[in-house]
Parts: structure tokens; C-alpha cells; sequence
């Protein structure tokens, strides 16, 4: 596979979500890599041409996973709720799931069999404990409509939305280790929140966590 030189790698870089550069960064060179509701397959392709990963995806929405299979890219189309079951133990170093969690239909036992076929777990999702959030529910009293959280509540694909406090409670619960964590803005304007949990909860967009096994 022919390098790419360096101008093209920050291009691809710097368009890259912000949640999956700050993924990208946490992922060993040479990983074996499972990127759950991979898109297009940005990821993907971000971690095997930079890091040499092992770098594959499952994407449920049919015209992102046949995008990502005619860019050339190791794309199946499938469903995190249904289809995790069947790779065996252990089969990959990192297995991902960017901005998904929320979409799930069974986010607890989506994060069991993450941890399961993988040795750590990397997750993303919008925080619905932002302060935004709750000064339209206190004001308005309907279902927010943000730059983040736009959809309107009779079209949203996310079914389960969580806070940052919510999601290191069911952490705890399931014994899981947060060996790191931060929250920021969408655009990554804010310096990024890592110390306090409730700071975090209150100001941060969108979340990212790094889990193992206790």
C-alpha cells in the first residue's frame, strides 16, 4: 500500500470528525480494529494508512457500508444489537463506537460484547447532560433541538440518550475501567474536560472513553 505524504495526511486528519481524531489518537499503531456504525469508513482508513491497523467496520445504514466497500475499504453491512454476537473472544485490540451508543437498542449489552471481543472498548457520544440541553428543557419544556441533538423527537435515531454521569454509573455498575475519558465541545473550540466528571457533565458536547475489562 503506497505512503501518503504528509500534506495528505493532516488534509485527512484536520476533516476528520472531531470524535474520531481524538478516537484515532488512542489506538496503538498495528491494532487489530473494529469500528461499529463505521460510516463511510473515515476511520478506517485514517487508521491503516497512518498507523498500520488491521482496520475493519460494520455499518447498519446500506449506502454508507456500500460507499465504504467501493472506496475499498473491509466494510460489512450489519447491526451492532444483532451481529457482535458472533465474532469470537478477544478477536481485536480496540473495538469502537463512535456517536452510536445512543442509536443502540441495547446499549448495556452492546458495551458487554464490545469488551468482549475486544481487550479495550473506545466510545463517543453526544452528552445530553449539557447545560444547553437543560435550560431549553427548563424554559421550553420540550424535547431540546440543538446543533448536537437535531433531529426532532418523532425522527431522532437515538433512542437511549445519556449524560456523562449516566454513562460513568453504568461503568461502576458493570465493573468496567475508564482508563481515560474527556469531553468537548463539537468543534473542539473548549479546552477539553478531564478532571471533573460534573464539570464535564455540565459544559461538554460530546463525550470519549476508553474502557477495559476489571
Amino acid at each position: 500500500m503506497p505512503v501518503p505524504d504528509a500534506a495528505e495526511v493532516r488534509f485527512v486528519a484536520k476533516n476528520m470528525r472531531l470524535d474520531l481524531r481524538l478516537i484515532a489518537e488512542m489506538i496503538q499503531p498495528g491494532a487489530r480494529v473494529l469500528d461499529i456504525g463505521c460510516g463511510d469508513g473515515a476511520l478506517i482508513e485514517h487508521l491503516t494508512r497512518l498507523k498500520g491497523a488491521d482496520a475493519r467496520g460494520i455499518e447498519i445504514d446500506m449506502a454508507e457500508a456500500t460507499e465504504a466497500v467501493a472506496a475499498g475499504l473491509p466494510v460489512i453491512h450489519g447491526d451492532a444489537d444483532a451481529d457482535l454476537a458472533f465474532y469470537p473472544d478477544g478477536a481485536f485490540d480496540y473495538v469502537v463506537l463512535s456517536r452510536t451508543l445512543q442509536a443502540v437498542e441495547r446499549p448495556k449489552e452492546v458495551l458487554h460484547q464490545m469488551l468482549r471481543i475486544g481487550a479495550r472498548a473506545i466510545v463517543s457520544f453526544p452528552n445530553f447532560g449539557h447545560w444547553q440541553l437543560r435550560v431549553k428543557l427548563l424554559l421550553e419544556g420540550r424535547m431540546p433541538d440543538t446543533e448536537t441533538w437535531n433531529h426532532p423527537w418523532y425522527e431522532t435515531p437515538n433512542i437511549h440518550p445519556c449524560t456523562i454521569r449516566d454513562f460513568f454509573a453504568l461503568c461502576a455498575m458493570e465493573g468496567y475501567v475508564v482508563e481515560k475519558w474527556l469531553a468537548v465541545d463539537d468543534k473542539g473550540l473548549s479546552s477539553p474536560w478531564k478532571r471533573s466528571p460534573w464539570l464535564a457533565n455540565l459544559f461538554g458536547e460530546q463525550a470519549l472513553f476508553l474502557l477495559r475489562r476489571g
